[in-house]
């Protein structure tokens, strides 16, 4: 259980950061943020689940990148307060899997 509240404690704390540096990701506070990486995980959970692990962000490809793009954008619709531009969400994709080499939120 302590496992599940740090990973979406840094993923909280990496949306924060995503939407300080980027353009077209609104400034999100912190509750904002941990609602939000709740809500991403649950859309990735469930898109994984309809489509199987190809579509995966952490396959790092092509189609795992648009998929993560994806999920931020429609994320915003669920969210109060977050606000995502295509452009924005495609943006926050690359910097999430960047981030995600270093600091994976994924418990192995």
């Amino acid at each position: 259980m302590l496992g599940l509240i740090v990973r979406f404690v840094v993923s909280a704390v990496v949306l924060m950061l995503v939407s300080f540096l980027l353009p077209g990701f609104a400034t999100l506070s912190f509750w904002q943020a941990l609602i939000a990486a709740v809500v991403i995980a649950i859309l990735g959970y469930l898109v994984e689940s309809l489509f199987g692990r190809k579509v995966s962000p952490q396959n790092r490809g092509l189609v795992g990148f648009l998929t993560a793009a994806v999920v931020i954008y429609v994320a915003q619709f669920l969210v109060p307060g977050m606000s995502v531009s295509l452009i924005g969400a495609a943006l926050a994709a690359v910097v999430i899997g960047i981030v995600d080499l270093f600091i994976p939120t994924e418990l192995r």
